[in-house]
């Protein structure tokens, strides 16, 4: 569970950053949390940056630790630290602080200190960008709906931040700003799927197999090998009539290994939709 909270807090990032320095102790440190012996994690990264006191993917890496173990006072004092070293004008302390208040339980603290790195970085998209993404996964929409279209102000080229504003927007019913999020993902960079996958989504809501098709089409061109897409692909076309074409790709997401149950449930309903018994049948359900 621990493990899983830190990367979701970005430790892969930290890990890519420093891939080229041999002795970093990262990888390990890593490694025992994800075995859940952080009490190790904290003395290892302790002992490198006692050689290496300029190191910050370590000392950010260490915050978090600390604060997984409840060790709020400690992440405290690494964070001061931090700062001493970035300077008063880089987001970055807080956001750190911003995690470790949250892995406190203290939200309203951690949304309090992504504001204050927005503040101090006014053009890094950085402390809106935490608070926004932090908030929605709290449930907290309306939080993070203008962090999250500031995030966007601050770098439009950011397709992640586009679609997660755009999952905000969908998920408060803004169907309209949920549609302009994606697309404005797409025109930061056309090769960014979630954002083709948003535009299905926000389709299939309205009911518009033909628009979802469009984007299940993209996703499939640009990721031949992704079963998901033949899956998308061949539900809109069973919904809209082309059952051949439907079949194909059902087939398709099979060989590429679809999820058993739902290639299953699809080739189902392509087989109660192209029955010759299907069309008496309805009546019948009517008239019951």
């Amino acid at each position: 569970m621990l493990a899983r909270s830190l990367l979701l807090l970005g430790l892969c990032g930290f890990l890519g950053a420093c891939s080229s320095a041999a002795a970093s102790p990262l990888p390990r440190a890593t490694m025992l949390v994800d075995k859940g012996r952080s009490e190790e994690a904290t003395a290892l990264l302790t002992t490198y940056l006692q050689k290496h006191p300029q190191a910050v993917p370590e000392r950010r890496l260490l915050i978090r630790v600390e604060a997984s173990r409840g060790q709020l006072g400690a992440a405290q004092q690494q964070v001061e630290l931090l700062a001493k070293q970035l300077g008063p004008q880089s987001p970055i302390p807080l956001v750190e602080l911003g995690h470790a208040l949250e892995m406190a339980h203290r939200y309203d603290e951690a949304l309090a200190a992504y504001d204050q790195a927005a503040e101090v970085a006014p053009r890094d998209p950085l402390g809106p960008l935490t608070g926004g993404l932090r908030a929605a996964r709290w449930g907290e929409l309306e939080l993070a709906e203008p962090r999250l279209r500031e995030a966007v102000r601050r770098d439009p080229r950011d397709p992640a931040a586009w679609h997660a504003l755009g999952l905000v927007r969908l998920s408060q019913g803004d169907s309209a700003g949920a549609e302009q999020a994606y697309r404005s993902g797409l025109l930061a960079d056309p090769n960014a799927l979630e954002n083709h996958v948003g535009l299905a989504t926000l389709a299939l809501a309205r009911g518009d197999l033909s628009a979802a098709l469009v984007q299940y089409d993209a996703i499939a061109a640009r990721r031949p090998n992704l079963a998901d897409a033949q899956l998308g692909r061949s539900f809109a076309l069973i919904g809209l009539g082309r059952f051949d074409e439907a079949r194909r790709a059902l087939d398709e997401a099979a060989r590429l290994g679809g999820a058993p149950r739902v290639v299953a449930a699809q080739r189902r309903e392509l087989a109660r939709r192209t029955s010759p018994h299907t069309e008496t049948l309805a009546p019948q359900r009517n008239q019951n």
